[in-house]
């Protein structure tokens, strides 16, 4: 297995990619701490987790909330003897263009699209230096790399989240500790819902999915996760600073 004896810290990872990814971290030997604002949904994954067989602890963790998401990162480390991967996942998605997105949405667009990574990557870097080094994945998305149409918020801080992971990764590149950012296309998860409303109901969003991008298809979470689980192991040791983008083409 490639992460045997490693711990993982996830976000976001009651649903969709979070938890496809959470449940590939662990069949691949990983310890996997799920974390989301729903404790009802990480408990539900972990459990499902554990009945495979594998490794995985639940925890209810509200990302803005700087003083829990601190707080939990340190508790994985101390329970677990360890942390090695971070998967910050978390995000939201506010459509829009700017005469249509109000402050208070862009404020919450950059608390949880930027800020709260912010947060764990700092809280994860004393105990993953620990560990001797580790993984740190940011998720971004192909947003983060073209320019959506009257999606502010959102593509913003998108793009927001690949400079500051790029930054992270140059400054700790020299103590094993690297940085990469996860740049998923349309996977069909509720998440999509503010690109159905921007662009007019579920049925035009599939128009374009078929139409626009070069593979005319959704991607599927399991594709995802397995992009999470060559970041976390040893398989991409030396890549740090990479924006890995996974949109069946929509992005060429």
């Amino acid at each position: 297995m490639l992460l045997e004896h490693r711990v993982a810290f996830v976000t976001g990872a009651g649903s969709g990619i979070g938890a496809a990814s959470a449940h590939a971290l662990a069949r691949e030997g990983a310890m996997v701490v799920v974390t989301d604002i729903d404790g009802a949904a990480a408990q539900a994954v972990a459990r499902s987790i554990q009945d495979a067989g594998f490794a995985a602890d639940p925890m209810q963790v509200d990302v803005t909330d700087d003083a829990r998401l601190r707080a939990a990162i340190k508790a994985t480390s101390q329970k677990h003897g360890r942390l090695d991967i971070l998967f910050s996942h978390a995000g939201i998605q506010i459509e829009g263009k700017l005469e249509q997105v109000n402050v208070t949405d862009m404020d919450a667009s950059w608390a949880l699209n930027v800020r709260a990574h912010f947060v764990a990557a700092q809280a994860a870097i004393a105990p993953i230096r620990a560990s001797g080094g580790g993984s740190v994945i940011i998720t971004s998305s192909n947003s983060g790399v073209q320019y959506d149409r009257e999606m502010i918020a959102y593509a913003t801080t998108k793009h927001a989240v690949l400079a500051m992971t790029r930054q992270m990764a140059a400054d700790y590149a020299k103590e094993n500790i690297r940085f990469n950012s996860l740049c998923p296309g349309f996977i069909d998860t509720p998440f999509n819902r503010g690109f159905e409303i921007q662009m007019g109901g579920r049925e035009k969003l599939e128009t374009y999915i078929n139409q626009e991008i070069p593979m005319g298809r959704f991607g599927t979470v399991e594709e995802i996760a397995d992009a999470v689980v060559f970041l976390a192991s040893d398989r991409s040791s030396f890549m740090t600073g990479h924006a890995l983008v996974i949109d069946g083409g929509e992005s060429i």
